[in-house]
């Protein structure tokens, strides 16, 4: 791994504020621009962040963490900085992509790194109608939402919502129900990572829902198409030893 071209970002926070100002005196920094490893201090939501801001150039990142989980990043320590990221394992992973279609007639298109989830936006429930390439699997189910994880997102809200934990490298996704009252006994499912998932919003007018690709949310959707975008390519750095497969399976043994 180059180290000769790095860029430093870091979240609003202080202690990130204070971070950043402490490795750009002690190494040499360029623009965002110009780099070709970025390091980012924050927490998970400011890797994500980071990610988004990055993506066209999908330059390897390196996080450090100053938020409070740190589950995308690596342990903040100032010394020995360009060796552990020479080092440093890679991970590779491929965003959805959600196209949502509004009561407006407007057709949005959104990356998602961890996961696109459909929400009811009023006190009523959803009502949606799911089809996974162009076949209908669930006619009709009364919902809080669902969601489509990728592996990276399956410990984020997916695991909140009871959906499974899945190896980066398992190739597939995982559509998962947010509080289904009908029908009750389904608990989603796990699909290929190539497949194609619609989902239609039944009585929108009554039933208005919301779309949220990560951190981006669409209102008064009335249909989403998401699938894998093998196109992009985002690079994640992390220590030896330490990397998101590792941290991703032992999630799976946490008591």
């Amino acid at each position: 791994m180059n180290v000769d071209r790095i860029a430093f970002v870091a979240s609003d926070a202080e202690i990130a504020q204070t971070s950043l100002k402490r490795l750009q005196a002690r190494y040499a920094s360029k623009c965002l621009e110009e780099a070709e490893v970025i390091v980012a201090l924050g927490g998970d939501g400011y890797m994500l962040h980071t990610l988004h801001r990055t993506m066209e150039r999908q330059v390897p990142i390196y996080g450090m963490n100053r938020g409070t989980v740190g589950f995308l990043m690596n342990d903040y320590e100032e010394d020995g900085l360009l060796d552990r990221i020479a080092e440093a394992e890679m991970t590779t992973l491929h965003p959805l992509r959600m196209e949502a279609q509004t009561t407006s007639g407007a057709t949005l298109q959104l990356p998602a790194i961890n996961e696109v989830s459909m929400l009811r936006q009023t006190r009523q429930a959803a009502k949606l109608r799911i089809s996974v390439d162009g076949i209908v699997r669930v006619k009709e189910m009364i919902c809080d939402g669902v969601l489509l994880a990728t592996p990276a997102g399956s410990t984020a809200y997916n695991l909140s919502a009871h959906g499974p934990i899945l190896p980066l490298d398992a190739g597939v996704l995982a559509l998962t129900p947010i509080s289904a009252f009908r029908p009750r006994r389904w608990r989603g499912a796990l699909l290929p990572r190539g497949a194609m998932v619609r989902i239609e919003v039944l009585d929108h007018l009554k039933r208005p829902v919301s779309s949220v690709a990560d951190s981006s949310e669409v209102r008064d959707v009335v249909e989403l198409t998401i699938r894998e975008d093998r196109g992009c390519s985002l690079k994640l750095l992390f220590d030896k030893g330490h990397g998101l497969e590792e941290r991703i399976l032992n999630e799976q043994f946490i008591q």
